[in-house]
Order: C-alpha cells, then structure tokens, then sequence
C-alpha cells in the first residue's frame, strides 16, 4: 500500500517565496534591458543630433561663404561697371573734342580756301562772259526766321554769282547749294531782276561732286597748285535761276 506525502504551509509558503523571487529577478532583468535600450537609443539619437548639427553648421557656413563670394563678385562687377562707364565717358569726351578740332580745321581751311578764290574769281566769270565786278564774303541774310549764309557772292546789276566753298566738297554739299540757288531771291530780293549763277569750290573736290555740280549747271572751282581755275569745259553752259 502507498503512501502519499502531505504537503505543508511550509512547502507551500516556500514555493510562494520561490516565484517571487524568480518573478522579482525576471522584472529586475527587463529592467535592465529597458534601460540599455533606453541609453543606445539615447546615445544614437544624440551621435545623430551632433551628425545633424555638424552637416548644418557646415552648409550653412559653405552658404555664408558662397553669399559672400557672391557679393564681392557683384561689388567687383559693379567697380569694373563703373570703371567702364568712367572711361566710355572719357572717350566721348575725347571724341567731342577731337570733332570740334576738326570741325575748326575744317571751317579754317574752307576759309583758306576763300581766301584763295577771292582775289581771281572775278576775273574768272568775267572771262566766261558773266559780267560782275563786286565780291563779298561771309553774306547772311535772316526773313522770317530762316538764315542764308553765302561763302562768296559775286554781284553787279544784271548777275550775281553764288560760290559755295568747303574744304572737301562732296555731293551733299552741292545738293545743299543748289537748294540755297532756288531760294536765294526772296532772301534777298535786291537781286530779284539779276540772272543767279552758282559755283562750288574746294580744296579737295570728290568726283561724283564734280560730275554732279556740272551736271547741274554750276561752276566747279579746283586748286591747281598755288591758283584756283574754273574747271568746266570752255564751251560749258550754266543753269541760272
């Protein structure tokens, strides 16, 4: 016949004390786990935050030196832009000056020029049968706001003579006395019943301003050496307005 062991309050007590035990160790260890957990996770996000703060402060400080690269560039820009203006000035200004010299040597050699002419130019036209005896320079005439200007006018009664003279005569300039020929009498309507004649005269004579003016009826005055001479044909025919 068997025998069954009684179990105690003891025993009882004892495995009670065992669990606790084996349940108090249990949390204690997920505890200890909890908190490695908790530091890694801690120590990876700060060693991230560091990374993330290290990455920023680097763009941002490549940002700042891009910015400034880029504004000395524009200062650099604007100094060269300046400087560019500075000088495009300075060379308008050399230009002006440049052109009023010349447009001075111009108008003194045109006087040259005149002052060529004057003395035989009468003697000129009266050898080609238009009959003047007067001679005067620098003529102006104003009416009703308008100026007329003749280099030399070469007049008696019965016909004047308008002499356009320039130190380079070109087509332009012939064109422009033939316009001033069409409306010199009611400039100067003293020569209203006179028959006009005109003449052009330079020092240099361009080609087509020589073909062109005789072509047109005027007198084309040429330099021959230390003389002038008229340079139309002896049989020539001049217009007369």
């Amino acid at each position: 016949m068997s025998s069954t062991a009684s179990v105690t309050i003891d025993d009882v007590w004892q495995a009670f004390r065992e669990t606790d035990r084996r349940l108090r160790e249990m949390f204690a260890e997920t505890e200890r786990q909890i908190r490695e957990m908790s530091a890694e996770t801690d120590r990876q996000i700060r060693e991230r935050s560091a990374e993330t703060d290290r990455q920023i402060r680097e763009r941002s400080a490549e940002t700042d030196r891009r910015m400034q690269e880029t504004d000395r560039r524009m200062q650099e820009t604007d100094r060269r832009m300046q400087e560019t203006d500075r000088r495009m000035q300075e060379t308008d200004r050399k230009i002006k000056a440049v052109s009023q010299q010349i447009g001075q040597l111009g108008g003194r050699l045109g006087e040259f020029v005149e002052e060529m002419i004057k003395p035989s130019c009468i003697a000129m036209f009266q050898a080609r049968g238009i009959p003047v005896d007067e001679v005067y320079s620098r003529v102006k005439k104003s009416v009703g706001g308008k100026t007329m200007e003749i280099d030399l006018l070469l007049a008696n009664t019965v016909a004047v003579v308008l002499i356009e003279v320039k130190s380079h005569l070109t087509a332009e300039d012939v064109q422009a006395h033939l316009v001033k020929l069409s409306s010199f009498k009611p400039f100067f309507p003293r020569y209203e019943n006179c028959r006009i004649y005109g003449a052009v005269a330079g020092m240099v004579v361009a080609s087509e301003a020589n073909r062109f003016a005789m072509n047109q009826g005027l007198f084309v005055i040429a330099q021959t050496g230390e003389s002038v001479r008229l340079a139309n044909d002896p049989d020539f025919v001049p217009k007369s307005w």
